[in-house]
């Protein structure tokens, strides 16, 4: 049966309340990227970079899986062939709405990294500068998210994955941050469809072979309802 790879950015969690990069008033909007989201930044104020984790922490708590992440889980359970979510979001709304087996290509929220042995564990709710890394004791945890010049997760994986594609979908994310923005191409190249879902027409939409455009609440499962149709 065909399978189904899917993209989600931060578009798909917007509208359980969590910010992108470009929201105004946002927590992203309160502080410069290259302070928070970077290793220099890390290493030049860890107790910003900890204190701005711990809030988005405690932003991605409060909030729940909308109707979008919801129907993504749908069209997994009940496609009868591979459906693959690769996520650039560090939120587990996903997993909340029902999803299987998430790749999280940006990391998660809910991780911790030892930046010394490279050890991975559950992050408490409040990370503290200087926090010790359980498996060599250093004083070297950071939270386990991919920043910006460094490399994302799971690539060789996702890059398997969209070879053997029969679909792929961009739903919610900008097209602008690499090597996310080139797997379009990837899947392309491969042979298959695809479709771009989003509040409006990323830059790089001349990849896609479809577009959908609107609210990811409104889009997705009519998508998915039109996907599932001939299987129900």
């Amino acid at each position: 049966m065909e399978k189904i790879v899917i993209l989600t950015g931060a578009g798909i969690s917007a509208e359980s309340g969590l910010s992108t990069f470009r929201d105004e008033g946002g927590l992203w909007a309160q502080h410069r990227i290259e302070d928070v989201a970077t290793p220099e930044g890390f290493a030049r104020d860890p107790a910003l970079v900890q204190g701005f984790y711990n809030a988005r922490r405690v932003q991605a708590s409060k909030v729940q899986p909308n109707a979008a992440h919801e129907a993504l889980a749908r069209l997994q359970r009940d496609w009868p062939g591979d459906v693959v979510i690769v996520t650039q979001n560090v939120d587990s709304l996903h997993e909340a709405g029902g999803a299987k087996d998430v790749i999280h290509m940006h990391g998660t929220l809910a991780g911790a990294l030892c930046s010394a042995c490279g050890h991975r564990w559950t992050a408490p709710p409040e990370m503290a500068v200087g926090e010790s890394c359980p498996a060599c004791a250093r004083p070297t945890a950071r939270p386990d998210v991919v920043w910006f010049g460094e490399m994302p997760y799971f690539m060789d994986e996702i890059y398997d994955h969209l070879a053997s594609a029969s679909l792929f979908a961009a739903i919610g994310t900008s097209g602008q941050v690499y090597p996310a923005a080139a797997f379009v191409h990837e899947a392309q190249a491969a042979g298959a469809r695809t479709i771009e879902i989003n509040l409006e027409p990323s830059p790089g939409t001349s990849g896609f072979d479809e577009r959908l455009v609107g609210k990811a609440t409104q889009t997705v499962p009519r998508w998915v309802g039109h996907l599932l149709a001939p299987h129900t």
